[in-house]
């Protein structure tokens, strides 16, 4: 039987927490996109610490829904700003490293964002780069497995994924 690499480490989550290991924490992440002449296109911004490209991601805040929460860390981290979905397309698991040298174990679910305003100023404008990729391009530039297949996947037919 094939195991998903996503599946596996829900598997790890639970028997981490059986043992008394520290359970995932919940992120959310915009998917940007776009549809161009050439094709669906994908925003990616690079991350504050290693300069690599990621979604952006982030906390939610108190009672703030998921999706709105996505959309927030599009706008603090990219400038951008667009119909959010309700639902998520899939999650993947990341470590994020602590200033401290641990490590906190990352489910982070993704929420598309179809982009309709890209801003010439935004907060984090001085801490990230960001760009427009297409769909096989930026599933080749993340570093997570499973978000390269969530972006791929997505791209196949991105539009029923937008809010009605």
């Amino acid at each position: 039987m094939i195991v998903s690499h996503s599946t596996r480490n829900r598997w790890l989550d639970k028997v981490r927490t059986l043992f008394g290991g520290v359970p995932c924490r919940v992120q959310v992440a915009a998917l940007p996109w776009r549809l161009t002449e050439r094709g669906v296109e994908v925003m990616l911004v690079t991350s504050r610490g290693s300069g690599r490209w990621v979604l952006p991601k982030g906390w939610p805040e108190k009672s703030e829904e998921l999706s709105e929460a996505a959309a927030r860390e599009a706008a603090e981290e990219a400038g951008l700003a667009g119909a959010v979905a309700s639902r998520e397309i899939g999650r993947f698991y990341y470590g994020k490293q602590l200033p401290t040298g641990a490590e906190w174990r990352c489910e982070v679910h993704v929420f598309p964002l179809e982009v309709d305003r890209v801003a010439d100023k935004w907060p984090e404008k001085k801490h990230r780069k960001r760009g427009w990729f297409s769909v096989e391009e930026a599933a080749r530039n993340v570093s997570e497995p499973d978000l390269g297949e969530l972006i791929s996947a997505f791209a196949v037919n991105p539009r029923r994924s937008v809010p009605a």
